[in-house]
């Protein structure tokens, strides 16, 4: 067996060497901490989850990922009950479906960025998180000609991170009060109207998916929230003074 044996002389470079490394590594990573303590240094506001809850208006939401089959039901309702809603649509969709932005456009509805590709907003960096929000914006501004106002996280899920970068471009982050759970398994149309209806309305934020079990429940939950003088729009609508 050879032993090997290195000088004094080398041992020290050796040394030195991995020493240097090892300071260049701490000193990166407190620059990474200090970078983001400086990007969060900004106080960020909290996602809005309803409006004034003495109001008598409340808003209906919409995040489309899929359903194109149920998008056009859902309009013939809203059109024939005089209802205009919020869509946060993701970027990857509308890039896919332009005739069907475009159509919810045209019948007056109000389109929000949701995000490009669906991903876990808290488990993403600022600029991935810049990335799939901006994506969005630029597709939806080529179809429609117009930058969404609102951000909805996609799944509700966000970081201080998603705030700040969503601030910085210009949005407001939305989340909801009124949750519909409509994608869950086992959803009918009772079921979806009894989840609405045990819910306060007052200045609500209501959550829907274009499913045939919500497309069923929809008329149903319109005529009792109707009921209650409660008038029905967009998100603008219900922030709006």
């Amino acid at each position: 067996m050879k032993i090997y044996v290195i000088s004094k002389k080398a041992f020290i470079t050796i040394f030195l060497t991995l020493l240097i490394l090892s300071m260049s590594f701490i000193i990166h990573m407190m620059n990474m901490e200090n970078s983001n303590t400086a990007f969060l240094e900004e106080k960020v506001e909290d996602p809005i989850r309803c409006g004034d809850v003495n109001s008598n208006k409340m808003a209906f939401t919409c995040n489309i990922d899929w359903g194109n089959e149920e998008i056009p039901k859902m309009l013939d309702i809203f059109q024939e009950e005089d209802i205009k809603i919020t869509f946060f649509i993701t970027g990857r969709w509308a890039a896919n479906n332009e005739q069907l932005v475009k159509l919810i456009h045209s019948k007056g509805h109000e389109i929000g960025n949701h995000a490009y590709s669906h991903k876990m907003h808290s488990k993403i960096g600022e600029k991935q998180n810049y990335e799939e929000i901006k994506k969005t914006e630029d597709v939806i501004v080529k179809i429609i000609g117009e930058k969404p106002k609102y951000f909805a996280p996609p799944a509700g899920d966000y970081s201080d991170i998603t705030l700040k970068v969503a601030k910085d471009l210009g949005y407001e982050t939305i989340l909801w009060s009124v949750d519909t759970i409509d994608w869950k398994e086992g959803s009918t149309r009772d079921l979806i109207t009894k989840r609405v209806m045990k819910k306060p309305h007052k200045g609500a934020i209501l959550l829907m998916h274009p499913r045939p079990a919500t497309v069923e429940a929809l008329p149903h939950v319109i005529d009792k929230i109707k009921e209650e003088k409660i008038k029905i729009g967009t998100v603008s609508d219900l922030l709006k003074e």
